[in-house]
């Protein structure tokens, strides 16, 4: 792997297509990014026919072993923050109950024992929401256990859950100005 300019950001994405788009552009304006794609988000990104336009100084972690060896560069400081966005039920449950199966589950669980600041956008946040599928616009009802894992991630320490694009960037906006970036 070639060597990194570090601190960097580290952003995790999964199978959800909620606002799947809008958080690649933001990934597109971090710069020194590290993007952790899980085998559910590689599939999305075709579902939604999306071009992954990455700053230059980026780098696509793959879920490829069976151990997610690259979330060992989180011992090394190699991040500053990391990011879950959009982050599945299925991610934040796993998150939530401490499996660390994927990629993208591994990551969150080793920026949680290095104190790595982590922002996660969850998919299910109230009893009805609009989401956009591939082939447009629709509505989901979150479970009951959804919403509840959702509520148990808000207390986990070094973690900020937020429920909209709009919190999001007011949580990227906060981290680019405790970071002077």
């Amino acid at each position: 792997m070639a060597k990194v300019k570090a601190p960097r950001w580290g952003w995790a994405l999964t199978g959800s297509g909620h606002f799947f788009k809008e958080c690649l552009r933001m990934v597109g304006d971090l710069g020194e990014v590290d993007l952790f794609v899980s085998n559910a988000a590689s599939e999305v990104v075709r579902m939604y026919r999306q071009d992954l336009k990455l700053p230059k100084t980026a780098r696509v972690l793959r879920d490829k072993t069976a151990s997610a060896a690259p979330v060992g560069l989180f011992y090394y400081g190699i991040y500053h923050t990391l990011i879950l966005a959009p982050a599945t039920s299925n991610t934040v449950a796993k998150c939530v109950f401490g499996i660390s199966d994927t990629l993208v589950t591994n990551a969150f669980a080793q920026a949680g024992k290095c104190r790595v600041p982590t922002i996660v956008f969850a998919c299910d946040t109230a009893p009805e929401l609009e989401t956009e599928a591939p082939k447009g616009m629709v509505k989901v009802y979150p479970r009951a256990i959804d919403l509840k894992n959702t509520e148990r991630l808000k207390s986990f320490d070094g973690t900020i859950v937020v429920e909209s694009l709009e919190e999001l960037e007011r949580a990227l906006t906060r981290r680019k100005c405790e970071l002077h970036v």
